[in-house]
């Protein structure tokens, strides 16, 4: 090898230096507070899972996805990290009678939501049948999450609100929200009617007195196009923020589902997208969705919620179908950014 002179040597040290402190200020920049960061890498109980939600309590992570053949009649399971999972049995152990008798095509319970309130956890759930507007939202409550503790137990609270045939929306995709003057609203829907909002009677969780059902999204004005669903409504820098899904479903890794978001200054709307198109006439900007070539390795993604953990971060938890797993129904945790316009983003890893 050939000598370096002193001088040549100290430019070398002078450059290693300054790359390692460019390293050590990236990862810094990684780790702070607010920086981005890909999506999270996820082991274990991850499969399968269809339209997940997710709760903080204490060091502990739950999440709880609509039901499956071996796994019924919801799917639960447990994290300290945020990334590696592992399996709950169901909150409840079969479907309610009261359910199962208004449902009878019922197997499984579907898209639960769960959220605090007071002093006790409310988790809202669905019973249908694919492709049925014959439905109903339920709702059951427990004071804790933890199945080792002494107070764990979840009790059925009965009927929150159903759909018939013929009626203007589907009550099925709850997600329960509080405005912040304390209002307390459910919103709810899927392709028949688009996305529905009714106030609730905060002691009961239901709706309350005189409430009605108001249509806050749509897509079109056809039954066969109206391919919406999958409310979940967020408050944030002075907004709600409704995220939608568009297009359709357990297909696979042909599934077409994606995600949509408009805004509103009132709980009641009216939503608009980035371009200022009404969410009711169709409008929605898009969040997350696969490329249209096939390269990425998570297909339709869709059903979303959104964490708000305890650092203040906030984590949008979704289903995505693995291409590399014959595209089983996968759960995704992607850290949620807001842009310089206020406006929430979503960047990406693929593994």
């Amino acid at each position: 090898m050939r000598h370096l002179g002193r001088s040549h040597s100290l430019k070398v040290l002078r450059l290693l230096l300054v790359a390692g402190t460019m390293l050590v200020g990236m990862q810094a920049l990684r780790s702070a507070p607010g920086a981005r960061s890909p999506s999270l890498r996820l082991s274990g109980d991850i499969v399968p899972t269809h339209d997940p939600v997710l709760i903080c309590q204490g060091d502990r992570y739950y999440a709880y996805s609509t039901g499956q053949r071996d796994r019924r009649p919801l799917v639960a399971r447990m994290s300290r990290d945020l990334r590696h999972w592992t399996p709950l049995p169901s909150p409840l152990a079969a479907i309610p009678g009261w359910a199962q008798a208004m449902v009878p095509a019922a197997r499984e319970m579907w898209a639960p939501d769960i959220s605090r309130v007071g002093g006790r956890y409310r988790l809202y759930y669905s019973i249908s049948s694919f492709g049925q507007q014959r439905s109903v939202i339920g709702l059951a409550t427990a004071a804790t999450l933890d199945p080792g503790s002494p107070n764990y137990g979840w009790r059925d609270e009965g009927l929150v609100i159903a759909s018939h045939t013929g009626d203007d929306f589907n009550a099925i995709d709850p997600n329960f929200v509080q405005d912040r003057q304390g209002g307390q609203w459910l919103t709810f829907g899927s392709f028949w009617g688009g996305i529905q909002l009714v106030r609730l009677d905060p002691r009961s969780g239901k709706p309350a007195d005189g409430a009605k059902p108001t249509m806050i999204a749509r897509r079109a004005t056809t039954e066969r196009e109206d391919a919406i669903e999958a409310p979940f409504i967020i408050d944030h820098g002075g907004w709600y923020w409704l995220i939608v899904s568009f297009d359709y479903c357990c297909r696979g890794v042909k599934s077409s589902y994606h995600l949509r978001v408009g805004r509103a200054r009132s709980m009641e709307g009216p939503y608009v997208d980035r371009a200022g198109r009404a969410m009711r006439d169709g409008g929605g900007t898009v969040l997350l969705r696969a490329d249209a070539e096939g390269r990425d390795r998570f297909r339709g993604p869709g059903h979303a919620a959104v964490l708000r953990d305890r650092d203040g971060r906030d984590y949008l938890v979704h289903h995505a179908y693995d291409s590399e797993a014959g595209g089983a129904p996968t759960l995704r945790i992607e850290p949620l950014h807001w842009d310089a316009a206020g406006w929430p983003v979503v960047e990406r890893e693929t593994p």
